[in-house]
């Protein structure tokens, strides 16, 4: 039995040092902001694999109301997360992910953000995909004031 996820986030840019992308800190002259790490491709990840398992999503699990969740690591909420997704017997068999943002190129750190997601996740590299979209200057996207991401999650009864 296969069931198909599908997740998305979007937060806001302003100024600052960097951005979390997949779990890697990529420098930039803006950072995201969120009541977490603001992490927008773990938290569609999270959404997507919560998704396809029938299991809520990333604001029931960790909601933004919840203190413990100020500044958390969105790898943690993965984790834990497929924790979830893992315990009725769902396994990954690939995620198909995009990030949306005019700056900064995605493609020179796509190597080590599919190797730090198969690794948060115990899978293998393979089965992550990741490619980049920017908004061509236009909307919040092309005009630097958002960063987002989509994933589309397969997952199978164990």
């Amino acid at each position: 039995m296969f069931r198909i996820g599908l997740g998305h986030d979007t937060h806001r840019l302003g100024p600052g040092d960097g951005l979390v992308i997949g779990g890697v800190r990529i420098p930039h002259d803006h950072s995201a902001i969120g009541h977490s790490d603001a992490d927008v491709l773990l938290h569609a990840i999270t959404d997507a694999l919560l998704g396809a398992a029938a299991l809520g999503d990333i604001g029931e699990l960790f909601p933004d109301t919840d203190p413990a969740n100020k500044g958390r690591d969105s790898a943690d909420m993965l984790r834990r997360a497929m924790d979830h997704v893992e315990k009725p017997g769902w396994r990954i068999v690939n995620l198909d992910c995009v990030i949306f943002a005019q700056r900064p190129k995605i493609l020179p750190h796509r190597p080590a953000i599919r190797r730090r997601i198969a690794e948060i996740l115990g899978i293998d590299e393979a089965a992550v995909w990741l490619k980049a979209k920017t908004g061509e200057g236009i909307g919040p996207i092309g005009e630097e004031l958002a960063v987002a991401a989509e994933c589309v999650a397969l997952v199978e009864r164990a």
